[in-house]
C-alpha cells in the first residue's frame, strides 16, 4: 500500500510540473519581463544596500540603482543595434569572402595530397545562416526589453518591497525567527551567486571585446556582448559564443587571425572558469553536464532566447531551494555537478 502510495505521489507530482511548465509558456508575455525584472533586481540589491548603508533615503537609493541600469542598458543597445544592422549589410560580402578563402584553404590542402572539393561541400556550409542565427537570438532578446518600462517599474517595486519584507514576514508569521533565517539563507546564496557570475561574465565580455578590437575583427562589442551573455551558459556556451566571431575572423582576416581568435577565447574561458570563479563562487553551485543542458533545451522552449540565457541561473536557483529544504536535498545532490556532497551537511 506505501508502494502505491508513493507511485501516486510521484504521478500528482509529474502532472503538476508538466501543468507548471504549460502555464509558464502560455504566459511568456508576462512571465519573462518579470523574470528579467527579478534578475536585475538581485543583482542591483547589493548596490541599493550599499548606498542605504550610508544613511541615503531608500528612494533616492532606487532611484540612483535605476539610473545607472537605464545608462547601462541605453548604451549597450545602441551599440549592438548598429553593429546588427551593419552586420546584416555585409552578410553577402561575407559569404563571399568565405567561399575564396575555403577555396584558398582546400587548395593548400591539396597540395600536400588531401583532395576535397569546395563546390560538393558549399552548400552545406554557409557562414551566412550562422551569423543569421546570432542576428535572430540577439533581436529576440531585444524584444524581449521592448516592454522595458514595465519591467523598470517592476524592478522599483521589487526593490522597495525588498525592503519592507522582513517586517512583513515577521508580522505574518507566528514564529518568524527560524523562517527568516532560512529565507535569508536562500536569498543570500541566490544573490551571491547572480551578482559574482554577472560580474565574471561582465568580465569576460570586456576581455573578449579588448581581444577582437586589437586583432581587427569586425564588430568587437557584438561579440563581447554574446561572451557576456553566453558565460551563464557553462560548458557550452564559450563555444556557442566563440563560433561566430572565429569564423567572421577567418572570413575577414584569414586562418591566422582565426586562430588567434580561438586562441583569445579559450584562454580567456580557462581562466575564468578554472581560476577567478572557483575562487570566489566555491565549488557548492555546480550542475551535471547533463542537467547544464536539458535545462538550456527545457528553458529555451518555455521563454525563448532569454530562457536560454537565464537556463543555469534559474536552475542553481531550483537547486538552492532544494537544499534548504531538508526532504527535498537528495534532488540537489543529483543534479549537482560533484559527487563528494553529502545529504547530512
Amino acid at each position: 500500500m506505501s508502494e502505491q502510495r508513493r507511485g501516486i505521489h510521484w504521478l500528482v507530482g509529474l502532472a503538476a510540473f508538466v501543468i507548471i511548465i504549460a502555464g509558464l509558456k502560455a504566459a511568456t508575455q508576462i512571465v519573462v519581463p518579470f523574470m528579467l525584472a527579478v534578475f536585475i533586481a538581485i543583482v542591483c540589491a547589493p548596490l541599493m544596500a550599499s548606498l542605504r548603508r550610508r544613511k541615503i533615503p531608500t528612494w533616492l537609493s532606487i532611484l540612483l540603482v535605476v539610473a545607472v541600469v537605464l545608462v547601462g542598458v541605453a548604451v549597450v543597445a545602441v551599440l549592438v543595434g548598429s553593429s546588427l544592422d551593419n552586420l546584416s549589410n555585409q552578410l553577402p560580402t561575407y559569404k563571399a569572402r568565405f567561399g575564396e578563402e575555403m577555396s584558398h584553404l582546400f587548395a593548400r590542402l591539396k597540395d600536400v595530397g588531401i583532395h576535397i572539393s569546395y563546390d560538393k561541400i558549399k552548400g552545406y556550409i554557409d557562414p551566412s545562416s550562422l551569423m543569421q542565427l546570432v542576428a535572430k537570438a540577439l533581436s529576440g532578446l531585444g524584444s524581449a526589453l521592448t516592454n522595458f518600462v514595465l519591467v523598470i517599474m517592476t524592478v522599483v517595486f521589487i526593490l522597495f518591497e525588498a525592503v519592507e519584507l522582513p517586517k512583513k514576514l515577521s508580522l505574518a508569521l507566528t514564529d518568524a525567527t527560524q523562517s527568516l533565517e532560512h529565507f535569508r539563507s536562500f536569498i543570500n546564496s541566490v544573490n551571491r551567486y547572480l551578482v559574482i557570475k554577472t560580474s565574471v561574465s561582465l568580465l569576460t565580455g570586456v576581455v573578449i571585446t579588448l581581444w577582437l578590437w586589437i586583432l581587427g575583427v569586425d564588430f568587437p562589442i557584438l561579440w563581447g556582448v554574446c561572451a557576456f551573455l553566453l558565460n551563464f551558459v557553462p560548458n557550452i556556451g564559450s563555444i556557442i559564443a566563440a563560433v561566430p566571431a572565429v569564423l567572421l575572423a577567418f572570413v575577414q582576416l584569414g586562418p591566422l587571425s582565426a586562430g588567434l581568435t580561438a586562441l583569445g577565447f579559450v584562454v580567456v574561458n580557462l581562466f575564468v572558469g578554472n581560476v577567478i570563479e572557483p575562487r570566489y563562487m566555491g565549488k557548492g553551485l555546480g550542475l551535471s553536464t547533463l542537467v547544464v543542458f536539458l535545462s538550456l533545451l527545457l528553458w529555451g522552449w518555455v521563454f525563448g532566447p532569454v530562457g536560454m540565457l537565464l537556463s543555469i541561473p534559474l536552475t542553481i536557483i531550483v537547486k538552492l531551494a532544494l537544499e534548504a529544504n531538508p526532504r527535498m536535498k537528495w534532488l540537489a545532490v543529483m543534479i549537482d555537478s560533484s559527487s563528494n556532497q553529502k545529504l547530512d551537511d
